[in-house]
């Protein structure tokens, strides 16, 4: 035994550590610990027991974690998902007023010129200027006149009774 190098003791270390041993290399270096081999326990295992947890403990504690981002994040998302569909949809009806807008200018660009009035009044209202005589000519496959509220009267409708009429609407006859 006279080949092999001396050992030297473990040292010993404060605070309730495990005393390590350490190495002394031959050309003079400073001491340093070695490091013990690792075990097969992979890191989150080490730090499961450091805090005591057991595995179904550690996935219960996971599962909460997740179920709190995931209700944490889902009302803000709801109501941008909300936000961003209104949006889109008082876009699309500001584009169709737009629309209705120009249509009105040119409308009203329209109307400017008197001859385009007299037009208007002439085919809508049925005015005649002083001195014309009007003609009106009803032709049989016409609905009836252009005016609103000018609705001819059916006949037919007159001579049946209420009940009728009301069978009537509900049946679609």
């Amino acid at each position: 035994m006279a080949d092999e190098p001396a050992r030297e003791p473990r040292q010993r270390t404060t605070g309730g550590r495990r005393p390590q041993s350490v190495r002394r290399p031959k050309d003079g270096r400073p001491a340093r610990p070695v490091v013990p081999a690792r075990t097969g326990r992979s890191r989150t295992v080490r730090a499961a027991a450091a805090f005591g947890l057991s595995t179904t403990r550690r996935a219960a504690v996971f599962a909460i974690v997740v179920c709190a981002l995931a209700l944490s994040v889902a009302v803000p998302l709801r109501t941008y998902l909300g936000q961003r569909d209104d949006v889109a949809l008082q876009e699309q009806r500001q584009a169709e007023l737009r629309s209705q807008v120009e249509a009105l200018e040119e409308r009203k660009a329209q109307l400017a010129d008197p001859a385009q009035v007299e037009a208007e009044a002439r085919r809508r209202l049925r005015y005649v200027m002083p001195g014309e005589t009007p003609y009106m000519v009803e032709l049989p496959g016409d609905s009836g006149s252009d005016v609103p509220g000018d609705e001819p009267a059916k006949g037919k409708a007159k001579d049946e009774s209420w009940y009728q009429l009301l069978w009537n609407a509900v049946s679609g006859e």
